[in-house]
């Protein structure tokens, strides 16, 4: 079974992030130029939220807001759900699935040491399912 570190060893290992003081226009062109859903939000290096696209729709668009004078810190979800390098592809999903969000922040003693998604998990399934379907055709076979 396949593990957060191992899907972060198929990945940039760099760590999209903005400050939480930053206006929500400079995190949405980072998002844009990166093309990433999600960002963490890094006080000092520490965790302080994260920003997702359903985040800036929901809390920019549809209350009108603008993205030049509002701060990251105002619409980024504070309360962030992280993992551990060692938890497993199908913890993640079921933990993505009750909170029902896209991205995790994945932490290892205190620091973001990157971010994974529900595409990332579902390409680690479907490359799981993969082998062991030609497991399958090789033990019939042979």
């Amino acid at each position: 079974m396949r593990t957060v570190r191992q899907l972060l060893a198929d990945k940039p290992a760099e760590v999209h992030a903005v400050a939480p003081e930053a206006p929500v226009i400079e995190a949405i062109r980072l998002m844009a130029d990166k093309s990433v859903g999600a960002l963490v939000v890094l006080r000092g290096g520490a965790l302080a939220g994260i920003l997702s696209e359903r985040d800036y729709a929901r809390k920019v668009v549809l209350q009108g807001r603008s993205s030049a004078d509002t701060p990251v810190s105002a619409i980024m979800t504070a309360e962030v759900l992280t993992v551990a390098p060692d938890t497993s592809v199908p913890a993640c999903m079921r933990k993505m699935t009750e909170r029902r969000i896209r991205h995790l922040p994945v932490v290892e003693d205190g620091r973001v040491v990157g971010v994974i998604s529900i595409g990332d998990l579902v390409k680690a399934v479907m490359a799981d399912q993969q082998e062991q379907l030609e497991q399958l055709q090789r033990y019939i076979a042979g």
